[in-house]
């Protein structure tokens, strides 16, 4: 059971999600799939109270587990990154931050994974703001499986509820969400 701070820390992030990331619009979703709602992550994740409940949150639910580093794909993955990192700073267990870029960089290192360099023995966590098909995180889980870190968790904020959980589970992972969107009684 959930202590009373991260309940209160969880009701207070899904009040600033329905205020700043929900709208009720109808939209083409990165999936391809038309939608009457949307969910832009990122205005809640980059507001400083959001990017604080939502670190807050995910260092809770990740406390019992030995984690090197966390990550996902850019763009909605990263400032949760950078909130669970921040906020992890003071804990008895630092984690770093890492993120997966949608394609290799074509100069420099030419590197696909930016951030805490990963080896063979890394345990991880892959992170993304809103799921649908999973499409994005897939992405992310494959290029850390490539290097051939362990994933321990994943976890998104928002589960669409339409087929990313059963698509990671294809990969061998649970997906994780701290919300769905029975959460926004659509």
């Amino acid at each position: 059971m959930a202590s009373k701070s991260i309940q209160d820390t969880r009701k207070r992030l899904l009040t600033v999600l329905k205020r700043k990331s929900f709208k009720k619009k109808r939209v083409v979703l990165a999936s391809g799939k038309v939608s009457n709602y949307y969910f832009d992550g990122r205005i809640t994740s980059l507001s400083s109270e959001g990017a604080y409940c939502i670190g807050k949150i995910i260092l809770d639910m990740l406390k019992k587990n030995k984690i090197d580093a966390i990550g996902g794909l850019t763009l909605g993955a990263d400032p949760i990154i950078g909130a669970v990192s921040t906020l992890s700073f003071k804990t008895k267990n630092p984690i770093n931050g890492f993120i997966v870029r949608k394609e290799t960089k074509k100069y420099g290192m030419q590197n696909l994974i930016e951030g805490t360099p990963l080896k063979k023995s890394s345990r991880v966590v892959i992170v993304d703001d809103v799921v649908t098909t999973g499409s994005s995180t897939i992405k992310a889980i494959e290029a850390v499986q490539k290097l051939g870190c362990k994933i321990v968790r994943v976890i998104a904020v928002v589960d669409r509820l339409e087929g990313a959980k059963e698509n990671i589970a294809k990969c061998g992972l649970e997906l994780e969400s701290i919300f769905t969107i029975k959460n926004f009684k659509i």
